[in-house]
């Protein structure tokens, strides 16, 4: 059996060996939208919770349109056009009206990059489009502290617009339950205190704070409570298949359009499954996520549920741009230091994390599970001694190998990595 893994912007091929008991764990087949700019057209039409995107827009003087970092797979291509082209018909200004890229305490998107990223070159000429910096104070309104005691800093070019509309891709996130809608936000457009403050390893090590997790995570709920000291948000909210098709779009107020997303995707995105396995083959989903080996991590966390204790994970990713940012290669230093233990007990009693290094507190879900093996192009040979886990050159290799060492010829594929989330569900 010929299995492609998400890799990069094409596939990577593994062989399986017949007389093995080969379970490929997909999404359910999605249904795609025979027209997506006409369905996109008709959710700004039609809202929830809220009224049309024209009819807010006449009653605003100014808008920040919030999109995500090049991380993210979002048709911006498709919705930022017919987004600002609803603005302007409806009277406002072009120089009043900001796209901007909630990055997070993720680097800029710049020069072909950013034309990438935004899809339309007549949106870049006709509004401006910049990025967040979450280190630059100036940049920052301080709205207050939530419950928990966060200062919420955030952009203060989103903050002070009169019309505030989110974008984004709702899929699983293994620290928020579900990407996009407040996640655009917070930490989309934070300050860093903010984003260190609840991206601690207080908030991480909470067993809620997981993929396809809503209720009682600790970080939806931060997310939530920040969203609410803004007043009104929209959010235009789209899900996508396996093949970056448009499957869903609507839009409306940010937190009840959000969850109209979120109860679409769920159908799809977790498949339960009812056994474990000694041997599990995944991916990074392949590009623009498996860029780094700070987001392949997701791949690693992705199916740990299905994944027999002591078994072997074996994930592809391209990482074309390396580790990811100094402070995450500190990070992983010290986990290659200290050991899994030593590196959680350094950052368990923190207030703030330091910067990106709950990705690594996220990896030692997967290596307090099993062996992990990473197959990544992009690694060199300093940064492969970093990542914490077996750096192969072989998948094939080494599926033959982790087989054959369990006893067991039967193991799990996920072609399409942390985008597909197996829940274990005994029969």
């Amino acid at each position: 059996m010929r299995v492609e893994l998400s890799y990069g912007r094409g596939t990577y091929p593994v062989e399986l060996r017949d007389d093995w008991a080969v379970t490929v764990i997909r999404k359910p087949t999605m249904p795609v939208l025979p027209d997506a700019g006409a369905a996109v057209d008709a959710a700004l039409a039609t809202p929830v919770g809220a009224r049309s995107l024209a009819d807010e827009a006449r009653d605003a003087r100014s808008a920040c349109i919030l999109i995500c970092d090049i991380t993210r797979p979002v048709p911006n291509g498709l919705l930022l056009p017919r987004i600002v082209r609803t603005l302007l018909d409806a009277g406002m200004a072009a120089d009043a009206i900001c796209v901007l890229v909630a990055t997070g305490l993720h680097r800029p998107n710049e020069g072909s990059e950013l034309e990438e990223l935004v899809g339309d070159p007549w949106v870049l000429s006709a509004v401006r489009v910049e990025n967040h910096f979450a280190r630059d104070d100036d940049d920052h309104v301080l709205l207050g502290a939530t419950r928990s005691g966060t200062l919420v800093r955030l952009d203060r070019r989103f903050v002070e617009a009169e019309l505030k509309l989110v974008t984004g891709v709702v899929e699983p996130h293994f620290m928020a339950g579900y990407s996009g809608g407040r996640k655009v936000i917070a930490p989309g457009i934070a300050h860093s205190q903010t984003i260190t403050t609840f991206h601690n390893a207080r908030f991480m090590s909470h067993p809620r704070a997981d993929n396809c997790v809503l209720e009682g995570n600790p970080l939806h709920q931060e997310q939530l409570e920040i969203v609410g000291m803004l007043g009104k948000v929209l959010a235009v909210n789209t899900v996508i298949d396996e093949h970056r098709r448009l499957s869903f779009v609507n839009y409306g107020e940010v937190v009840d359009s959000h969850l109209g997303a979120v109860e679409y995707i769920e159908r799809y995105a977790r498949v339960p499954v009812p056994r474990r396995f000694k041997t599990v083959v995944t991916s990074a989903a392949g590009y623009p996520l498996d860029k780094t080996y700070y987001q392949t991590v997701k791949g690693m966390v992705g199916p740990v549920d299905i994944l027999e204790p002591g078994g072997n994970l074996i994930v592809v990713s391209e990482c074309s741009e390396g580790m990811g940012s100094s402070e995450y290669v500190e990070a992983q230093r010290r986990l290659i230091e200290q050991g899994v233990d030593g590196f959680y007990a350094g950052i368990a009693r923190k207030s703030h994390a330091d910067v990106d290094e709950w990705q690594t507190q996220m990896q030692l879900k997967p290596m307090r599970a099993g062996s992990v093996h990473l197959f990544a192009g992009g690694l060199g040979p300093v940064e492969r001694g970093l990542t914490g886990v077996d750096v192969v050159d072989q998948v094939q290799e080494t599926i033959e190998r982790c087989v054959t060492q369990s006893g067991d010829a039967s193991l799990a594929v996920i072609p399409e990595g942390p985008y597909v989330v197996p829940v274990y569900r005994p029969a």
